[in-house]
């Protein structure tokens, strides 16, 4: 049983991830419905902060200056700007056109590894990338009978969030080896915790919306996005990247069109055959991304 878990680990972490992210743009969705995109991206950040204060505390001391530097470089760039940037994306793009977008991660995690991180690839993985691509964009494509509400500004945020991801992915992946995904995870969201919440006070009217009629309840959205989808699902997500690297880790952003489409189906949409295809070509892609072996060193 020990060995199946151990060889099945990082493909359980990956669909786990893809089942939490995959509901998260609904979520955004809900919260946006009475909380502005900043009030939304700074609750995320600070219940995500919150929950994690206990492991965080316990680690800080046996983290040297390099640990550190990369630690509040990951809570910036994979953490606080991503948040924003998403919810605010939100207000101007549907959450379909947000997940073609997403699915650009794998590429810029590529282009930046190979850049700046010297990562090694094989021809298959470029292939799987192109395959998962190009499976994730016709599901949706397929959902919307190809009609997309594209707003040039809107949609930059999301490319933006993925380059941010994809620094951030390699840089875990190289900058931050010998650190636990527990303490990488923990730390870098509890150092953003006192800025976000003084921000949320200051830099928003937060203080004035939580007085409105039926706020409180509505503020479920962002805890789940911030306990669930931000403090644990990044506690999987750095230790995916570490035992299996930054371009299969990259890859669960492919896969979640397939949960929206899946959600969507329970809700009542129709499910297209074609589906099946595009399913299909996305997992064969990821497969191909997953071959490791002679891939990172």
């Amino acid at each position: 049983m020990k060995e199946f878990i151990s060889k099945y680990l990082h493909w359980t972490l990956l669909f786990s991830l893809v089942l939490i992210w995959g509901s998260s743009f609904i979520l955004m969705k809900r919260a946006l419905e009475v909380y502005s995109n900043t009030e939304l991206g700074s609750l995320r950040i600070i219940f995500a902060g919150i929950v994690l204060i206990p492991f965080a505390i316990s680690r800080m001391r046996g983290l040297s200056r390099d640990q550190w530097f990369w630690i509040v470089i990951v809570g910036f760039i994979g953490n606080t700007f991503p948040a924003f940037l998403f919810a605010t994306a939100q207000m101007g793009i549907d959450s379909s056109l947000a997940g073609i977008l997403n699915s650009t991660t794998p590429l810029f995690a590529l282009i930046v590894g190979l850049i700046f991180f010297n990562l090694k690839a094989r021809r298959l993985n470029y292939i799987g990338i192109i395959l998962g691509f190009i499976g994730a964009v016709m599901i949706i494509v397929a959902k919307n009978d190809g009609h997309m509400d594209i707003n040039i500004q809107y949609s930059a945020y999301v490319i933006l969030a993925t380059l941010f991801y994809a620094f951030n992915l390699n840089i875990v992946k190289y900058k931050l080896t010998d650190t636990n995904p527990i303490t990488i995870a923990s730390v870098s969201y509890v150092i953003m915790l006192p800025l976000i919440s003084v921000f949320l006070i200051v830099g928003t009217d937060f203080t004035n919306t939580i007085l409105q009629a039926g706020a409180l309840p509505y503020l479920i959205y962002p805890a789940v996005l911030g306990i669930v989808g931000s403090a644990f699902a990044i506690v999987m997500f750095n230790y995916l990247i570490k035992i299996s690297g930054v371009l299969f880790t990259a890859s669960v952003t492919y896969l979640i069109p397939i949960v929206a489409s899946i959600i969507g189906f329970i809700d009542g949409e129709l499910f297209k055959p074609s589906f099946i295809i595009w399913i299909s070509m996305i997992l064969v892609g990821v497969l191909f991304v997953n071959k490791k072996k002679a891939l990172f060193k």
